[in-house]
């Protein structure tokens, strides 16, 4: 058997210990936050588990009887996205009661609306975090990673 064939077939590679965990990404969101250097502050963002994605397409999933339908699924893509987005941002924390009492909201998803609140931003953020949890991998992109490794 050849050495690429153990490889291919060696289940070592996806046991628990062998996975590397998700690593912190930091990317610059909005040109208007700036430290006292007038550098731009970056956001921090980390993958979430596809458990919790699951769930939170559950939340954000309801069902209504339409006439001649039957029970049909209503699935809200944004408030997805967006509460994707809330639980992959590391920093700054929108949960923060801080952040919260400040912008006078308990929803979090509101906080970053009113953060971001030049509509580019948002969808900056919106983009990045749906990249962090790899939602724009392509398997074209994936092929050219395996061969380029």
């Amino acid at each position: 058997m050849s050495e690429n064939k153990t490889k291919v077939h060696d289940l070592s590679f996806f046991l628990p210990n062998a996975v590397k965990e998700a690593e912190e990404v930091t990317a610059p969101i909005s040109k208007r936050f700036k430290d006292k250097e007038d550098n731009i502050v970056p956001f921090v963002f980390k993958a979430i588990p596809t458990e919790r994605i699951d769930a939170l397409e559950k939340e954000c999933t309801t069902y209504k009887n339409v006439k001649g339908q039957g029970r049909v699924k209503d699935f809200d893509t944004q408030r997805f996205y967006a509460r994707v987005a809330i639980e992959t941002t590391v920093y700054p924390n929108f949960r923060s009661k801080e952040l919260r009492e400040a912008y006078k909201t308990e929803d979090a998803v509101e906080v970053a609306k009113k953060v971001l609140s030049v509509g580019g931003e948002y969808n900056n953020f919106i983009a990045k975090t749906m990249e962090v949890n790899g939602f724009d991998d392509t398997i074209e992109d994936l092929e050219e990673s395996a061969k380029n490794s």
